[in-house]
């Protein structure tokens, strides 16, 4: 079989700033003749930046359906990324492009800052160092102060939803911790797989709910003001997956009324969000926001860069490695 020759091979990378900076780029380096890399890249911006590009690298930018119709040069699409809704799949599969993505790099990384979320709400870490700095401990009359409640994770019930790569590291952790582990099957599935259990039971009985799964048609509004009434009251959100599986009003709604106790937020269904976000102006003790760092270590960024340098590798030697074109 015949490989593609490196030296025909110009690649873009069109949202470079999704990685840090200490992360490199060798390994892309290596299989293309040609790297332009850009910061960002506007949706006005994509077709200049792209029409002499074999190979397209991006995160979040957009590939539409018309804009991919007007790159006869390109042949590949790498998504740096495990989600692949800012493509249009169908389009470039008829076009005879190719698409890959990554996964797995993240699972370490991501399970990590689920269980530090986790840790710190259960274990009020933060609160108790703050005993100490404002000089509580110092004036007790005990030989501790206790302040607020530290509760052990041994014995409480966590559910996942979404079981691949990310969802298996969080439940890896979460069996090390002595937890109950509920994963969930697919919504309204009218068959139960071995080892997971209704949806419905993940959300009536989870103490903590993890998201992991893609964001699709049926998972979008997931979780809204109807899962949240069947929640415990002292139930506790995580979404690291997409923004779009929670209804950020519903949310709010919740988390005001103690349908459910606290909320941890990786992610929101426009990224970055507007400055007048209704969560983000909330100013609730019972909601934490972080900026779509959860995947973000930097030995998972790296991991992520080095996939695709092993997807590039494998479509010029005419292997179908991490593909979501079609095959008829």
């Amino acid at each position: 079989m015949v490989g593609r020759d490196k030296m025909t091979m110009r690649a873009v990378f069109l949202d470079k700033q999704t990685f840090s900076s200490n992360i490199t780029f060798a390994a892309i380096e290596q299989q293309v003749s040609k790297l332009t890399c850009y910061a960002n890249t506007a949706r006005k911006q994509v077709f200049e930046r792209c029409k002499d590009a074999d190979i397209i690298i991006t995160n979040k930018v957009v590939l539409t359906a018309e804009l991919l119709a007007k790159l006869p040069k390109l042949t590949l699409i790498c998504i740096a990324a495990t989600g692949y809704n800012n493509v249009d799949i169908a389009a470039a599969t008829r076009l005879n492009i190719a698409i890959t993505n990554v996964s797995g790099y993240a699972g370490q990384s991501v399970a990590q800052y689920v269980f530090a979320q986790i840790l710190e709400y259960y274990q009020q870490t933060c609160h108790h160092n703050a005993n100490t700095e404002q000089g509580n401990w110092q004036q007790s009359d005990a030989f501790c102060y206790h302040g607020k409640t530290i509760t052990e994770l041994a014995g409480k019930t966590l559910g996942i939803i979404g079981y691949g790569s990310l969802g298996q590291a969080v439940a890896k952790l979460a069996d090390a911790f002595g937890m109950n582990i509920l994963i969930s099957e697919r919504v309204d599935s009218a068959e139960i797989r071995q080892g997971r259990v209704s949806f419905e039971q993940v959300i009536t009985q989870a103490d903590i709910l993890s998201l992991h799964c893609p964001q699709t048609a049926a998972t979008e509004n997931l979780i809204s003001a109807k899962v949240f009434t069947k929640m415990k009251p002292t139930a506790m959100l995580i979404n690291t997956a997409r923004g779009a599986l929670v209804n950020s009003t519903d949310l709010l709604s919740a988390l005001k009324t103690k349908q459910i106790a606290y909320a941890v937020l990786d992610v929101l269904e426009q990224e970055p969000p507007p400055a007048d976000h209704p969560l983000l102006n909330a100013k609730l003790i019972n909601l934490k926001i972080t900026a779509h760092i959860a995947w973000a270590s930097s030995e998972a960024q790296q991991r992520l860069i080095d996939l695709l340098s092993e997807n590039i590798a494998a479509f010029k030697n005419e292997e179908r490695l991490n593909r979501l074109d079609i095959v008829s």
